[in-house]
């Protein structure tokens, strides 16, 4: 169980002893819902979800074993994470149909979502997905790091970080959160460093079985879909990969992006040269407030 309340939000009851955390603004339809990356939580996009409340419904959630939301064993498969989303979505009674904005695997899940619930998704925005491919498409160089990172993350779990890595991290959050609201802050700031853990369990099936299931996942639905490409500086990208190897990693997801958005007949590819892959929605909040207006338009 979660050991401290959400400053925001509040658990809902999904069955069998789970709650997940839910946080909901604005009025109207269709109800925008945000499904953040790995790494990431609900109150990361607190910013970006309340400039989308004053046009309709957002609301921001924690999958199972992420955030505020109870424990979930993890790795998990995208159904059992697209269920669960459908699971509270209904117990919480956030009316459909729904605009999915997703980010990195965020945006992954929920374009498996709309291929799996056709009928609950009037539109997508996809803000820099993972694509099932980009492993397997990737130049050889990047498919071995990643096998080395993925083994790295698993040895270096149980290893408990220094306070002076603490303390580094928490001065690192605090400046990186600044701009978010006072009482929200240092909770958010508190709950990444007890948590970080979940993003390389959540990695663990990423590259296999989660990537065969979005393989083998029906078309997607025609429905409104913007995807958001981030071509920019990402300090965390440029810390993993030469600057040479990450242009043609890039170069790579460009093209993979513009597949994703041809799935749909009113699919739209949108390259952001200036943001990149982690913060685009803070970096570029313009730009994915410009896609959610458009997408708006289109549904309504």
């Amino acid at each position: 169980m979660t050991d401290t309340p959400p400053p925001l939000g509040r658990l809902h009851d999904i069955g069998g002893g789970r709650r997940l955390m839910v946080y909901r603004s604005g009025a109207g339809g269709p109800t925008a819902v945000f499904l953040a990356g790995v790494g990431l939580m609900s109150l990361d996009y607190l910013n970006i979800h309340h400039r989308v409340a004053e046009l309709t419904t957002s609301v921001l959630y924690d999958r199972g074993g992420n955030g505020w939301s109870h424990p979930a064993e993890l790795p998990r498969t995208a159904a059992e994470v697209t269920d669960e989303l459908r699971e509270l979505l209904q117990t919480a009674d956030v009316p459909g149909p729904y605009l999915l904005i997703g980010h990195s695997l965020g945006g992954a899940y929920a374009r498996h979502y709309a291929r799996r619930f056709p009928d609950d998704v009037a539109g997508l925005l996809l803000l820099d997905p993972f694509h099932e491919d980009m492993a397997t498409r990737a130049p050889r160089q990047v498919r071995e790091r990643l096998d080395e990172m993925l083994e790295q993350m698993g040895s270096q779990e149980s290893a408990e970080p220094t306070p002076d890595q603490l303390e580094q991290s928490r001065a690192q959050m605090v400046q990186h959160f600044a701009a978010w609201p006072e009482p929200v802050r240092e909770p958010l700031v508190a709950r990444h460093l007890a948590t970080w853990r979940a993003a390389s369990r959540e990695n663990q099936n990423l590259y296999d079985k989660v990537s065969a299931e979005f393989r083998d996942a029906p078309g997607t639905p025609d429905v409104p879909l913007i995807v958001l490409t981030a071509m920019g500086h990402d300090a965390t990208q440029a810390h993993l990969w030469p600057p040479e190897l990450l242009r043609e990693i890039n170069e790579n997801k460009r093209a993979l992006h513009a597949e994703v958005a041809a799935e749909s007949p009113r699919g739209e590819q949108r390259v952001l040269d200036d943001a990149g892959h982690g913060w685009l929605h803070e970096e570029r909040a313009d730009a994915v407030m410009g896609a959610v207006n458009d997408l708006l338009s289109r549904m309504r």
